[in-house]
């Protein structure tokens, strides 16, 4: 499972690549190989203020539906509108150019919580 040094990570398998107060959300390698062939992303909250574990949307794989959580507190700036019309983007390449959300922080500090690459490897060997 590829596990990039340079983003932070969830135990939900969100994955987070902070830029200043500018972040941009989507799912892990794991999560989507564990979803499988990802058909439907959906995202109904841009323009929404957000707490750190509220749901911001859903993905919708063959065999279920899955709710995506905040890592931190922000504002849903932006949907990636790709995954629009192409949702396998994600099982493709999940930490580039599947990312799902781009927010505006509202407290980068939270970002000090979540797991680095290291723990979050740790995490999916169980």
């Amino acid at each position: 499972m590829n596990v990039p040094a340079n983003l932070k990570y969830t135990k939900d398998h969100e994955w987070l690549k902070v830029d200043g107060d500018l972040a941009w959300i989507g799912i892990t390698d794991f999560a989507q190989h564990e979803l499988g062939d990802i058909v439907f992303v959906e995202v109904e909250t841009v323009g929404e203020q957000l707490n750190k574990h509220e749901s911001f949307g859903t993905i919708e794989a063959v065999k279920t539906v899955s709710d995506m959580f905040m890592p931190v507190s922000g504002e849903i700036l932006e949907f990636n509108e790709t995954l629009t019309t192409h949702p396998e983007t994600i099982n493709q390449d999940p930490y580039d150019n599947g990312w799902v959300i781009k927010i505006r922080m509202a407290n980068p500090g939270e970002t000090a919580e979540l797991l680095d690459a290291a723990s979050y490897q740790n995490l999916i060997q169980g």
